[in-house]
């Protein structure tokens, strides 16, 4: 068990690792003209397989189903992504990215990712373990999370 002072630097560092990350969304959202939880939706839906519903995408994002409508409304408008309908079910509404868009926003991260791929070149395998174990309980945790504070009145 980590020690008290271990833990306290470790709440510290991790406020600061959030605000950069969300600081980092707003820039690239920034240059590419989008809304910050547009581009984070847009990242969801592409790293995810398949086409989404809205009602998909509002529980991915943790979104209420009114603001994932406005928010895909927005990226079909930007065209970022297509809706058509479900061909096996012609009640529901498929949202799917388009790719040459989808390139647009990859151009603005591939800009990017010499800086991320110099960082972890120096890591271990077993670290590389842990730090895709730590980001996908991380990633579990804060889904959790958003869900609890949307069900909070």
């Amino acid at each position: 068990m980590a020690s008290a002072d271990r833990f306290a630097e470790l709440e510290i560092e991790s406020r600061r690792y959030l605000a950069t990350f969300v600081l980092f969304n707003q820039a690239v959202a920034d240059k590419l003209g989008m809304h910050p939880t547009d581009l984070q939706c847009l990242n969801l839906i592409t790293v995810e397989d398949g086409a989404f519903t809205t009602g998909q995408i509002a529980e991915l994002a943790g979104l209420t189903s009114g603001s994932a409508s406005r928010l895909v409304d927005r990226l079909v408008k930007a065209g970022y992504v297509t809706r058509r309908q479900d061909t096996e079910d012609r009640r529901r509404v498929l949202v799917q990215p388009v790719p040459e868009a989808v390139r647009r926003v990859s151009a603005v991260w591939d800009e990017l990712a010499e800086g991320w791929s110099e960082m972890f070149s120096d890591y271990t395998d077993g670290e590389l373990d842990l730090l895709l174990r730590h980001m996908r309980r991380i990633t579990q945790l804060g889904r959790a999370q958003v869900q609890r504070l949307r069900e909070q009145p």
